[in-house]
């Protein structure tokens, strides 16, 4: 027999073949018998319990019942054809219904004979009953009670039950698995990491998962195999922050000077807040210990994280260095450049913008004063990083909304100086301790969690589809006095299969309400051309249209402190985060703000829930840890990141004392052993060189 690993393709599996393969690579992502053991039961079902029929009800899951099975009859004929038993135990009675199988089934149940039934109870015609239950003899005289234990159950499709891989099918599977590989499994956690934290071995822990003798072996399975998931991607984060805290030699930002110094006397719109004085501190520290600084700024939407950014960057400019800003589209990079030139005013420093639109003899110019180190700040797209821009001495990059960058796009900035530059990293949507440790574990992080005194809070109402003539009446109010309307849908074009109000129909809805010429509509989604997106925007912006239509586009980047009114269509398709990334968009003038949560008069208890805290928090902090808990980390920050929160077992709201242990255990780890060169190390240290094969760990992850 030829020698399995856990790299062995699943087809050669015993019982896969071909057509299977196919389908379990497709449908679950198993393309070795590695991966089929890394597929776990997503629950289990208790057999230890036995009921008695007349404690029985239909909300009760799956049960187990010892009893006689008393009569069997069949009714109906070829197709219709259906079994029927009568179950009997010491306190009632209770109706048996099978449908398929019905040949076998008669051949094989016995009258008369005491059985342990497994099944879910259900009303039908106003009698409990079971359809489709399993019977297995029980055996008085063992003192058995049969197939009792922690029964796995699996996730399958459609496709694969067709092929016989239902949750029976996967267990025979993993089961084949096991018999094949479990003497050749190995650890890949040191064993003092085990003895210290009291964790059974890898091998114990994969078959405890899968063929749980009981609740106790389930636990330390699970325990094991969730310390895996958050222990090696902290291994990686953490290797990244070690190797560029040590290895990287950072600019030595070493005075505040009259930049800085200026800025703040004379041209602050407003007191900076403590929170905002905190993560300059931060920042001002952080430049000058000679080691780069990898920072994640996290700032609600209006807390003033410009004002830091820019304050960040004339300290760049006070010691001689360049500035740049790189946002991830045109109209947030011209946002940005607006803003900061609105902040420091004509002659103060020198401040271009570079995107794809710039025309040519103007590019030159900017690569020109770039090169001559005449131009201090530039704000820019991904042009920024073209192999064209050079900068004589960049100091620090801003990344805005880095979620949208790629790793590769943004090491592109960190080689535009010998000495790769401070790195400040921005995002506007507030991400959980727990996930932000998981998704951002090898930068540090500054949060902005206060707003600038005097800022009104958004109000938000959550209004049914019986309400739409109040809210449009609401609507024409504050266009009359002169504000703007944001109104968002989640799609272009009608859905089959959701039920939802779209951006064309709404677009019809809105022209026979607000006609022309008193009103005029701007219409913006991610289908149109850029130049046209941007046109309609721009027109909104400059106030010469009240209502911008438009669908999720808007989440990031639109400020027009004249829109006070941000209706969300259909809102209990939305998540919360994305929700608050919406209503963001509102409340950035004087004026009182409102947000208005339009849905359907049935909702979910999960839509209600989001939109109940929508309404009575503006926290984004807040707003975030509910997302999480509700939803998951997969969208949190807008886009997974790839490889980071794969977690099958681990989750990042029960298990944040086992991320804080882990993580904690992994800076000792490097802190006593910072190149993994220790014996008792030889397993971590083969681990990140097989994650990251050929690459240095000098260099950049």
């Amino acid at each position: 027999m030829a020698e399995y690993t856990i790299k062995t393709p699943i087809e050669y599996l015993k019982g896969v073949g071909t057509q299977r393969a196919e389908l379990l690579k497709k449908e679950l992502g198993v393309f070795t018998l590695g991966d089929l053991l890394h597929y776990y039961p997503f629950r289990y079902i208790d057999r230890t319990k036995i009921f008695k029929i007349r404690d029985l009800t239909a909300e009760m899951p799956a049960v187990q019942v010892i009893g006689m099975l008393k009569k069997l009859e069949i009714f109906g004929e070829k197709k219709s054809r259906r079994l029927v038993g009568q179950f009997t135990d010491d306190t009632a009675s209770i109706e048996l219904v099978w449908f398929q199988g019905v040949r076998w089934l008669e051949e094989h149940l016995k009258v008369n004979t005491v059985y342990l039934l497994f099944g879910k109870p259900n009303f039908f015609n106003n009698q409990l009953s079971i359809t489709h239950p399993e019977l297995e003899v029980y055996d008085r005289s063992a003192n058995s009670t049969g197939n009792i234990h922690l029964q796995p159950v699996y996730g399958s499709t459609e496709k694969l039950k067709r092929l016989s891989l239902d949750t029976k099918g996967i267990q025979r599977l993993q089961a084949s698995t096991f018999e094949l590989l479990y003497p050749t499994l190995t650890d890949d956690l040191p064993e003092y990491l085990r003895v210290k934290y009291g964790l059974i071995s890898l091998p114990e822990a994969l078959k405890g998962i899968h063929f749980p003798t009981d609740k106790v072996s389930l636990e330390l399975s699970r325990t094991r195999l969730k310390f895996n998931e958050l222990f090696f991607i902290q291994l990686k984060l953490l290797r990244t922050k070690f190797v560029n805290s040590r290895r990287f030699e950072g600019l030595k930002f070493v005075k505040v000077g009259q930049k800085f110094n200026d800025f703040f006397l004379t041209k602050l719109p407003f007191p900076l807040t403590n929170a905002q004085k905190r993560v300059i501190r931060e920042i001002r520290v952080d430049t000058n210990t000679g080691a780069q600084m990898n920072r994640l700024l996290q700032g609600d939407v209006g807390s003033g994280k410009t004002i830091v950014a820019l304050m960040s960057m004339l300290l760049a400019v006070d010691n001689g260095y360049q500035a740049c800003l790189m946002a991830p589209t045109e109209i947030l990079a011209r946002q940005h450049y607006q803003g900061l030139k609105g902040l420091t005013g004509e002659g103060f420093v020198q401040l271009s913008i570079l995107t794809g639109s710039t025309p040519k003899r103007e590019r030159k110019h900017i690569h020109a004063a770039l090169e001559n180190g005449s131009l201090h700040l530039l704000v820019g797209t991904h042009a920024l990083i073209e192999d064209v821009v050079k900068f004589k001495n960049l100091g620090l990059v801003v990344i805005d909304e880095q979620h949208r960058f790629g790793v590769e796009q943004r090491s592109k900035l960190w080689k535009k100086n010998s000495i790769p530059p401070h790195m400040l990293v921005m995002t506007a949507t507030p991400i959980p301790r727990t996930l932000a440790m998981t998704m951002y574990g090898d930068l540090d992080v500054s949060v902005i969690d206060e707003l600038p005194a005097g800022r009104k809070p958004i109000k938000t109402l959550h209004m049914t589809e019986s309400s739409r003539l109040r809210m449009f009446g609401f609507m024409r109010y504050e266009i009359a006095k002169g504000r703007q309307v944001y109104v968002v849908y989640p799609l272009i074009k009608e859905s089959e299969k959701l039920d939802l109000l779209y951006l064309e129909a709404g677009i019809e809805h809105l022209a026979r309400e607000f006609p022309l010429p008193e009103y005029r509509i701007s219409v913006v989604h991610g289908k149109m051309k850029p130049k046209d997106k941007d046109f309609e925007m721009q027109r909104f912006v400059k106030g010469e249209t009240q209502i911008l239509v438009a669908t999720t586009v808007i989440e990031v980047g639109v400020n027009v402190p004249n829109a006070s009114v941000m209706i969300i269509e259909n809102a209990e398709r939305f998540g919360l985060s994305q929700l608050h990334q919406l209503r963001g968009r509102v409340g950035r003038g004087a004026e009182q703000s409102f947000c208005i949560l339009m849905s359907g008069n049935k909702i979910s208890k999960q839509s209600r829930q989001r939109l109940e805290t929508m309404v009575r928090t503006n926290d984004g902090f807040e707003i975030a840890e509910a997302d999480l808990e509700l939803r998951g980390p997969g969208d949190l920050s807008g886009t997974q990141q790839s490889g980071l929160l794969e977690l099958k077992l681990a989750d990042l709201i029960t298990d944040q004392l086992l991320l804080q242990q882990v993580r904690e255990g992994i800076i000792r780890i490097f802190t006593d052993d910072p190149e993994l060169a220790r014996p008792e190390n030889a397993l971590l240290k083969a681990y990140l060189m097989h994650q990251q094969p050929g690459i240095s760990w000098d260099k950049i992850s």
